[in-house]
């Protein structure tokens, strides 16, 4: 989880210069929205963006996290699949979009998540956080601290839904963030459940909102959202070829439009970029020397793919330079930053990546720790 956030707050987003490269940048699209982004999620990259941090309402982004603290919570064991939870008068009661769960009976939490991402069911998501919490505003305060955590730092949350509140909004920036730390920390739950088109419950079938799904089939998630105010969202996420986009588009003017446009943003993503895979998950970029530790090597590297988008017919001119941390001194923690990769596209700097630790390192005895302190002396 950390360096999935290091790598999106880190990365420098298309760092070129030279007039070679320049000119073959591509022309980003147009579009009928008040604020997008597109991200290279192997690298956190942000290829285009129009008003990235414009604060504005969610609507049911919001259920983005509402699943990640579901998803952990099931995760610690605070809840599982298959117990059933309560329906309380304030969640039957909850207005905007439902499931249609009935006050005074107990659901299933598989099935209040289906119903809160496939149907975007306000009245379950209160149930899973007077679950998880105690009370929705119990929730909340958990949201904004799990925001924090994420770094999503133009972000507050008032409620678990996404309906109106002026202190309840958040940017395209920080959504970004956390509907990419949704997809790399709960990839299986990801999978099984945004994918779904539609789900049926206590009678009643409701078709996913997200066209995308119905239309490319490389589209496996994950939001839509709608208020009078928000106007029409969508973050859209499409895998082709092991090669993953996200984008957020947020206020356009329709439901037809919010698909639309994210679809163009995505096509002109894949179209206009070539993917270089630098380093594979977990493969070493070096063995880095730790001195007063157990161990005197610690492996570097990435703990996902690191795939960076270039400009399409400069592959072949992707460098890369590893530059490490100086004196790595024990204890060193899983996932620490140990370095930087600096990467350069056609001989000119294009992007800089945190390059962390893949294994942990304990203290050594004290007759490693006094022999260690006696040779750095000398170094």
């Amino acid at each position: 989880m950390p360096l999935f956030r290091n790598i999106l707050v880190l990365a420098l987003s298309l760092v070129c210069s030279g007039s070679a490269l320049a000119q073959q940048q591509p022309v980003p699209p147009a579009l009928a929205a008040k604020s997008w982004l597109l991200l290279e999620m192997g690298s956190g990259q942000m290829l285009t963006a129009e008003k990235p941090d414009e604060r504005l309402e969610p609507a049911s982004l919001t259920k983005l996290m509402t699943a990640y603290l579901t998803f952990s919570a099931i995760h610690k064991k605070t809840i599982a699949l298959t117990q059933p939870l309560p329906v309380s008068e304030k969640a039957w009661r909850t207005g905007g979009s439902k499931m249609f769960v009935r006050v005074d009976t107990q659901v299933p939490v598989e099935d209040l998540i289906k119903g809160m991402i496939v149907q975007s069911g306000n009245d379950a998501c209160v149930t899973l956080a007077e679950a998880i919490a105690g009370s929705e505003e119990n929730f909340a305060q958990m949201m904004n601290r799990e925001a924090q955590r994420l770094g999503m730092k133009s972000s507050s949350f008032r409620n678990s839904t996404g309906l109106p509140d002026p202190e309840h909004y958040t940017t395209a920036r920080d959504l970004s963030l956390l509907a990419g730390a949704l997809i790399r920390d709960f990839p299986e739950e990801y999978k099984k459940y945004y994918s779904m088109k539609e789900f049926t419950y206590n009678g009643i079938t409701q078709p996913n909102r997200n066209r995308l799904l119905f239309i490319d089939p490389s589209v496996d998630g994950v939001k839509t959202g709608h208020t009078d105010a928000a106007g029409y969202c969508l973050i859209s996420s499409a895998l082709r070829d092991k090669r993953r986009l996200l984008s957020v588009v947020l206020g356009t003017a329709s439901d037809s439009a919010r698909a639309t446009e994210s679809l163009k943003l995505l096509n002109w993503g894949f179209l206009s970029y070539d993917a270089v895979t630098l380093f594979t998950k977990e493969q070493p970029v070096a063995a880095l020397r730790v001195w007063k530790g157990q161990q005197s090597q610690v492996k570097a590297g990435f703990t996902n793919d690191m795939t960076i988008a270039v400009p399409k017919g400069y592959a072949e001119s992707v460098k890369s330079d590893f530059v490490a941390e100086p004196r790595l001194i024990a204890p060193i923690e899983l996932g620490q930053k140990l370095g930087t990769l600096k990467v350069s596209v056609d001989g000119k700097p294009y992007g800089e990546y945190p390059v962390v630790a893949l294994e942990k390192i304990e203290i050594g005895n004290i007759f490693i720790r006094i022999l260690d302190t006696i040779r750095l002396w000398f170094n």
